[in-house]
């Protein structure tokens, strides 16, 4: 089964290319000999940990960052995140001095970091990885000897026109930093938005962790009823590149239209083009600068205008009142009722204050 889904991975592969608007395969190719499907992105983050460290170890994370990779890393493993903070200020941006800091941090501990985990376009925040960022990756990893995991969720989605995305995989293909040390983790549902069908892989020149991994998949195989429709899915192309379109067009206009609502309300945001979210800072809401005023005020959200954003604190963010607010799960006739219900909150806590 798992040769007819590589098979199957090579027909995404053309049909992405061929779509225009997913720019982020136009210039990546798999290898499938570099390739151990899995049943999910978390699958493929905890097959990967259980290779790459031993229990009592740790990575390295940017935060803010995704839960689910405390469930994914630490859970089974025994594997230790240690947080690398980033600040509002360089736009949520993972810097050389924040690495620097965090390992040093962590060997006062007596900690054996293994690695830094890192996820494009940024989880929560949206934004994209640019190549400095990935220099200072890389650098740190090949200087301290550590290995690096790009995870790349919700990439192929794309509402903007000016920023390029740089993928891991064409990264380790170039051959200028270690291959061996760099993988990659690819959520395949993520990616074409078969929501409840967890699809994801392992990209690895590590011939060591490709033989593990494989002998892992037996934990980690895909359900036959997700493999079946992902047949069905792909081996029709002018269904799927018109999906790809279609997905795509509705996501461009979600994201304007959500995004022109919270700039009529004042509420600041980061500018994105990738994903399904925006990271929104609603500090001057907050009756305390602190995670106390966060959590106050996400509760007059959920319970007064009966709307459910993520708090950043649930994201490990180390500066309150930054949420996340999730555009896609909206119709497009609910936008103007969602901003008039957040403007409850947010107007009379103005003119409290």
């Amino acid at each position: 089964m798992e040769i007819v889904f590589v098979k199957l991975l090579m027909i995404y592969q053309k049909i992405s290319c061929s779509n225009s608007k997913w720019a982020m395969y136009d210039q990546v190719f798999y290898k499938s000999s570099k390739i151990v499907p899995t049943a999910s992105a978390a699958s493929a983050i905890k097959m990967l940990s259980f290779c790459l460290a031993d229990a009592g170890n740790a990575f390295l994370v940017p935060s803010p960052y995704d839960p689910e990779l405390d469930r994914a890393v630490q859970w089974r493993t025994g594997v230790e995140i240690i947080p690398v903070p980033c600040c509002s200020v360089d736009n949520f941006n993972l810097s050389r001095t924040a690495l620097d800091r965090a390992f040093d941090q962590a060997d006062e501990r007596g900690l054996n970091i293994r690695g830094v985990i890192i996820s494009n376009p940024l989880n929560p925040v949206g934004s994209l990885q640019d190549g400095k960022t990935f220099e200072n990756v890389l650098g740190f990893a090949t200087e301290k000897n550590i290995h690096v995991i790009c995870i790349e969720t919700l990439a192929g989605y794309r509402y903007g026109e000016d920023d390029y995305f740089n993928s891991m995989v064409d990264i380790i293909d170039s051959g200028h930093y270690d291959r061996d040390r760099n993988h990659v983790v690819c959520d395949i549902s993520g990616n074409l938005s078969l929501t409840g069908f967890s699809l994801g892989v392992v990209y690895t020149y590590n011939d060591a962790v490709l033989a593990a991994a494989e002998k892992l998949t037996e934990f980690t195989s895909i359900s036959i009823p997700a493999h079946q429709l992902l047949v069905s899915f792909l081996s029709n192309r002018r269904y799927t590149r018109l999906f790809l379109d279609k997905n795509d067009d509705r996501l461009e206009i979600m994201h304007s239209k959500c995004m022109a609502g919270l700039e009529q309300l004042g509420i600041e945001f980061v500018k994105t083009s990738k994903g399904f979210y925006c990271w929104a800072d609603m500090r001057k809401f907050m009756s305390s600068n602190d995670e106390k005023g966060e959590l106050e005020l996400w509760e007059k959200l959920l319970n007064v205008s009966k709307i459910n954003v993520t708090p950043g604190s649930s994201r490990h963010c180390i500066e309150p009142g930054w949420f996340r607010f999730c555009f896609t799960t909206l119709k497009l006739e609910e936008i103007p009722i969602v901003m008039e219900r957040i403007q409850r909150v947010t107007g009379s806590l103005i003119s409290q204050s």
